[in-house]
């Protein structure tokens, strides 16, 4: 039968009876059937309490047990920073990703969810919950995975840009979320610096001021599948960000930038300025002649100076990262027809940040419209006698 535990008091008060009965001239036998203890139970209990008090026998027991306190904090101590260690680096700040650190040092380490969690400071109720998908959520991922493809060179904003456009209901940042989700980014170019031109004719002292008030144009060069050149020559509508013309072609002569300009004189007007470098094709004796007859005034910036014409360098930048990257021409033909296709994009699709994410078609319409209601509203406040025949002299 198993022996009832004793306290330190009541060992050390037995020890003191066996000594007392010792003495009488008791054998340890005797003693210790009176005790009701074992001979072996009697040699432990003299080696550990022999000679003690029943105070110090209770405080070594404390003691003892403060060990063991310790001990245990130690280890506990030891397996959280083992836990913290085996976590994922980076600060845990939102339930899914503490949710896969707990079920990691849970595979790695063996321990228990209730310990990971709690070093991690999970609730369990959270890293038990299971999210259910949302359709509308799915819907809105494939679309903004399928723009990315059709886009690769947009960021998230112009991707909430074309969303909204569509009738999406989305927050910029619920778009910026899933970006980082599924680890989408756009590749940082390096911005180099420009100083300032001194030419009168740059983008800086020659401002465009309405639609059709200073045009840009200019030639980017790019090459086949087959490795031979090609020439693209783009006008583009300063104030409206509109691509007028992109025209593509083994080589253009000042000839052919003659007619591409006669042909959208008749469709799209006269401007007021057309802005360029110093190419030999823009500064063409019959170009100039052709402008100085229609009554287009010529900036020509400065040379080695492109910055001066920035609404042009601008948009190649767009066309080349968009288009001319990210396309291989078979063909003339292929480039050309790629070309009309990015162009109706750009004008009517793709939304400019500098138009407050409008299309420049739409930023165009909404000119051309407040142009329009401009000479009403002149005619509707003009003064009662504005307009009339005078037909007395005005006596000061």
């Amino acid at each position: 039968m198993k022996g009832k535990k004793h306290s330190p008091e009541q060992i050390v008060k037995k020890l003191r009876e066996a000594d007392a009965m010792i003495a009488g001239g008791k054998t340890v036998g005797q003693v210790c059937q009176s005790l009701e203890i074992s001979e072996q139970t009697l040699s432990r209990w003299r080696h550990q309490y022999g000679g003690m008090k029943s105070e110090e026998a209770k405080r070594l027991k404390e003691l003892d047990e403060e060990n063991k306190r310790l001990k245990k904090l130690l280890a506990e101590a030891e397996l959280d920073k083992a836990i913290l260690k085996e976590a994922p680096s980076g600060k845990l700040l939102s339930p899914a990703r503490r949710r896969r650190a707990v079920a990691q040092v849970q595979s790695s380490l063996g321990v228990s969810e209730r310990r990971a969690c709690q070093t991690l400071e999970q609730p369990r109720s959270t890293q038990r919950y299971a999210p259910r998908a949302d359709e509308e959520e799915q819907r809105l991922l494939g679309r903004v995975l399928e723009l990315v493809r059709e886009h690769p060179r947009y960021g998230y904003r112009f991707i909430t840009a074309l969303l909204r456009r569509e009738g999406w209901s989305v927050n910029r940042k619920r778009v910026h979320r899933l970006w980082r989700q599924e680890g989408l980014q756009v590749p940082k170019k390096q911005r180099k610096k420009r100083r300032l031109g001194t030419a009168a004719g740059g983008c800086v002292r020659r401002r465009a001021e309405c639609q059709d008030h200073v045009w840009a144009w200019d030639f980017v060069f790019d090459r086949t599948e087959s490795g031979h050149a090609i020439k693209w020559l783009s006008i583009v509508d300063e104030y409206t960000r509109e691509c007028l013309a992109l025209e593509v072609n083994r080589s253009m002569t000042a000839d052919d930038a003659l007619d591409v300009l006669r042909d959208l004189f008749v469709i799209r007007g006269v401007p007021t300025c057309l802005r360029s470098d110093n190419g030999p094709e823009f500064i063409a004796r019959a170009i100039r002649q052709f402008l100085a007859a229609a009554g287009v005034e010529t900036l020509y910036i400065e040379p080695g100076s492109p910055w001066q014409n920035g609404y042009a360098e601008s948009f190649h930048s767009r066309l080349r990262s968009e288009l001319l990257d990210a396309e291989v021409f078979e063909s003339v033909t292929a480039a050309q027809s790629l070309a009309a296709n990015w162009r109706s994009d750009y004008n009517h699709h793709r939304p400019h940040s500098a138009l407050g994410y409008r299309t420049p078609a739409e930023f165009a319409a909404g000119c051309a419209a407040s142009a329009s209601a401009a000479p009403a509203l002149q005619q509707h406040n003009r003064p009662p006698t504005e307009g009339l025949p005078i037909t007395q002299p005005v006596l000061s």
